[in-house]
């Protein structure tokens, strides 16, 4: 693993995982590299049965992630890599373990997926979550990462993101069902995970590894992607929009999109 991708194991307690996104300077924007050491940790994690939980975080107290490195968007098909992307998301939501996601700031794009594909989610007072594209890139979701968010969320608070490119807060969030708790600093939030891994520790691997199936195949029925959704992104992915959206981004400018 490098710098950027951080692993513990047991520091929280026996059978922990942890995973801290390392790049507080980018706000914790995951890399190409970063996916794909969480597709090789997640594809071991799975066989690992001295694990029972893992929690996930982000480094430096200002995001948990915050999206994508756009730039490296410019080295590959964008469609082939949002694919290659979800298939590590994928990964996530079916570990056996349950998956928590600390979050402690801002929550958005990638990350926020990243959170959404976990079991549980706790976070600080001060955190935001989002899906700003409609301002920033011109891109669109997946139609399965649109739908965990959806089941996360709500509709409506779904809606206001995507929508109307609103970052939501942590009490409206937590309001919504999203979050298990918005606690006011780092510090509680700590407290928070400790007692949840505490509890999780205690309770029965075979009702929580059932559970979890259960769910996600009750899941599967409602949030498959639709008949013909690739060709609709690689549309968006090779209109102007989206090439609008990149170069403004790595320019530090405001998109000019058509309308």
């Amino acid at each position: 693993m490098t710098d950027d991708l951080l692993i513990e194991r047991d520091r929280l307690g026996a059978g922990v995982l942890e995973v801290t996104f390392n790049r507080p300077e980018r706000r914790n924007a995951f890399t190409t590299a970063m996916y794909t050491q969480m597709r090789e940790l997640w594809e071991k994690t799975a066989d690992d049965r001295s694990v029972a939980v893992v929690v996930l975080r982000g480094a430096g107290g200002k995001a948990f992630a915050a999206g994508n490195e756009i730039s490296d968007f410019l080295e590959a098909d964008a469609v082939d890599y949002e694919n290659w992307i979800r298939e590590m998301f994928e990964r996530l939501w079916t570990l056996p373990q349950v998956t928590i996601a600390a979050i402690d700031g801002v929550c958005v794009g990638g990350g926020l997926a990243v959170a959404t594909h976990c079991d549980l989610r706790v976070a600080t007072a001060a955190s935001k979550f989002g899906y700003p594209i409609a301002r920033t890139l011109g891109n669109a979701l997946s139609g399965t990462v649109l739908y965990r968010c959806q089941a996360v969320f709500g509709e409506s608070l779904t809606r206001e993101m995507l929508l109307a490119s609103r970052l939501v807060s942590a009490d409206r969030a937590h309001s919504a069902g999203a979050l298990l708790a918005s606690l006011p600093d780092a510090a509680a939030l700590d407290l928070e995970i400790a007692a949840l891994v505490e509890g999780i520790a205690q309770a029965s691997r075979v009702t929580l590894e059932v559970t979890k199936q259960q769910l996600r195949t009750y899941a599967a029925s409602l949030e498959a992607s639709p008949e013909g959704e690739e060709a609709l992104l690689r549309e968006v992915y090779s209109g102007p929009d989206f090439n609008e959206g990149v170069r403004a981004f790595l320019a530090k400018e405001k998109p000019a999109f058509g309308r």
